[in-house]
């Protein structure tokens, strides 16, 4: 195990502890368990960022075309898609890499939420992140229809965390003749609940739904098959699990059974074919499948910042090798914490001062994270425990006000990390308690 990750440890730049303020071994490495809110940067994404700087400034406009590095801006993207395509488990022509991950949603929302007055319903996972809620609702009102009408919450059961995917399954079946939508996030960013994709995509479309998926939280992290599936549409970010950077570029993937029927209807220059796009013809022509959707011209930086992240996960050889590293350490991880006597079973006392981690037990339900819940809720607990991580040298993900996100980064986290993780969460309980 540590054979295989330690030297892809190397291909990253993890911050010190005193770069992240803590207070003890300033210049030892943090442990870093935030790669599922920003993901860590790769040398190689730090070397191809210089570069284009470089041919920036050396040749200027005359990148577009002639690139010393054989990557002219023109077509930058023609190597990015093939590496996303294979993470996602696409064709190429079925994803584009372009825009942001709200502004991708309501693009493909606009596409294929047609509600009719039978069929009009969105369903959705309750407390989704908050940016796919307003888009719900946005996109709904646009449609002068009532989201409290049209927009379906699932919720878990009483006494419950996560979804039941027979509780899924059971709302589709029954409410389909009036669901438009089914969109749930891959991954539930709170919880790190991995939905069942595949079985969820099959019913709704099964009851006549289209169905797509925001993969924020899933791409990099789980393995994919969109294409397999039959998923209509998908959208993602990549500045989590794929490591592109603070606000990078985002993507997209629409079925190909969907590219001569479904055409963009908000189009720009760089979504228009390449083989007339500087002819600048007045008539719009699309490029074929999802590129189409492209608007603006992307930020060369910002694209050079994902493929050398992505040639990483190439080098690591994809979705397969990192899904079982990631199963090692994620598993690793639980099992040190659930040694912890300030553990709670979720069963247990709710009024206890501890914590207990409502992120699915089973290997095959989750991903990357575990998210830690701290007892008493609302007693303000997790708020003290996060800051003595810092002061430690642990760097997860705090969400208000309860729960503590942990994610072991299979590209770069260690097996001495999750315990190292795990010994400071005993220790910080020592400290506040």
């Amino acid at each position: 195990m540590s054979n295989i990750i330690l030297p892809l440890r190397d291909e990253f730049v993890l911050p010190t502890n005193g770069e992240v303020g803590a207070t003890e071994a300033h210049g030892s490495p943090c442990v870093y368990l935030c790669g599922n809110s920003l993901g860590a940067m790769s040398q190689k994404s730090k070397q191809l960022v210089q570069e284009e700087l470089d041919v920036w400034g050396t040749r200027s406009v005359v990148a577009h075309f002639s690139h010393p590095h054989g990557r002219p801006w023109v077509s930058y993207t023609d190597n990015i898609t093939p590496l996303l395509s294979e993470i996602v488990g696409a064709e190429e022509k079925e994803v584009a890499c372009m825009s942001t991950l709200t502004a991708n949603l309501h693009l493909m929302m606009d596409s294929f939420y047609k509600p009719t007055s039978e069929r009009y319903k969105i369903l959705c996972e309750a407390k989704a992140f908050p940016s796919d809620q307003y888009a719900f609702a946005s996109q709904v009102r646009a449609r002068g229809l009532d989201p409290t009408r049209a927009i379906i919450e699932i919720t878990p059961r009483e006494g419950e965390y996560t979804l039941r995917t027979e509780d899924i399954l059971d709302t589709i079946e029954k409410e389909g003749d009036t669901i438009a939508l089914v969109l749930f996030s891959g991954i539930q960013y709170y919880t790190g609940q991995l939905f069942a994709m595949e079985i969820i995509t099959r019913k709704a479309k099964e009851k006549g739904c289209i169905c797509g998926w925001d993969l924020a939280h899933a791409i990099g992290n789980v393995p994919l098959s969109l294409h397999g599936w039959d998923v209509d549409f998908a959208v993602w970010c990549t500045y989590k699990y794929l490591n592109s950077g603070p606000g990078g570029i985002a993507g997209l993937f629409v079925h190909q059974k969907w590219h001569e029927i479904e055409k963009p209807k908000f189009t720009g220059w760089w979504g228009h074919e390449l083989a007339t796009r500087f002819e600048m013809p007045p008539t719009f022509t699309p490029t074929p499948g999802a590129q189409g959707y492209q608007q603006s011209n992307p930020s060369v930086i910002a694209m050079a910042a994902l493929l050398g992240s992505l040639q990483v996960f190439k080098q690591a050889g994809m979705m397969g090798p990192l899904r079982e590293r990631s199963l090692v350490l994620t598993n690793t991880l639980e099992q040190h914490l659930l040694r912890s006597k300030y553990f709670i079973p979720l069963a247990g006392s709710q009024e206890k001062r501890g914590f207990t981690i409502i992120t699915p037990s089973e290997s095959k339900e989750r991903g990357a994270q575990l998210s830690l819940l701290f007892l008493p809720v609302g007693s303000g607990l997790m708020r003290k425990i996060f800051d003595t991580l810092v002061s430690f040298g642990v760097i997860g993900d705090e969400r208000e006000p309860d729960v503590i996100r942990l994610a072991p980064i299979p590209l770069y986290t260690t097996l001495e990390d999750c315990e190292k993780a795990a010994e400071f969460l005993e220790k910080a309980f020592e400290v506040v308690t």
